[in-house]
């Protein structure tokens, strides 16, 4: 039936050719030519969302570890805090005495804990190296303020990242305090 149909339109073409003036030799070379003017096309176009979605998932990838490695560096400042907080500072300590409620620390108890906590420990998954930033210490003797800024290895565009000369930093603040009850 589809046969069918096929050649009766082909019988009509040609027919319609025939009247005009032309050939069936010249509907047929007209035919061809506006098939080869066309092929080709679905490929590009097939080419082009094939590069968008490679360049969708490669970005949403790295995206995602960018993600991961912050939520690990916070893990890692939180500990520092929380080590930090706890460091006494002998000499205030023997001095003023602990009537204010939380231990008494200072900036370089803080940088001194912190810095031992982070040595201990190794670098999380994703994060090649990290670094207390400038703003970590003790604001106002009770609360141990730890900045950490780590650089992030991303899996994918890294290479296209080091070419262009960056890095993907990321610097996250974390605050602890230990109160006496």
């Amino acid at each position: 039936m589809f046969d069918l149909g096929c050649r009766l339109r082909r019988f009509f073409e040609l027919s319609l050719a025939a009247t005009m003036g032309r050939g069936p030799v010249a509907a047929e070379e007209e035919e061809a030519q506006d098939r080869q003017a066309e092929s080709g096309q679905i490929t590009l176009l097939i080419l082009g969302f094939t590069i968008i979605a490679l360049m969708l998932i490669i970005g949403g990838v790295d995206v995602t570890a960018v993600q991961l490695a912050r939520v690990r560096l916070f893990d890692a400042a939180d500990g520092a805090a929380l080590d930090a907080s706890d460091a006494l500072d002998n000499g205030s300590a023997y001095e003023a005495g602990l009537r204010l409620g939380s231990v008494r620390i200072t900036d370089g108890t803080v940088l001194q804990s912190a810095t031992e906590y982070l040595d201990a420990q190794p670098r999380p998954h994703g994060i090649s190296s990290w670094v207390l930033a400038g703003g970590s210490g003790s604001p106002d003797g009770q609360t141990a303020v730890i900045r950490l800024r780590g650089t992030v290895d991303i899996p994918i565009a890294a290479s296209v990242l080091s070419a262009l000369g960056g890095s993907v930093q990321i610097t996250v603040e974390s605050r602890a305090r230990s109160d006496l009850r």
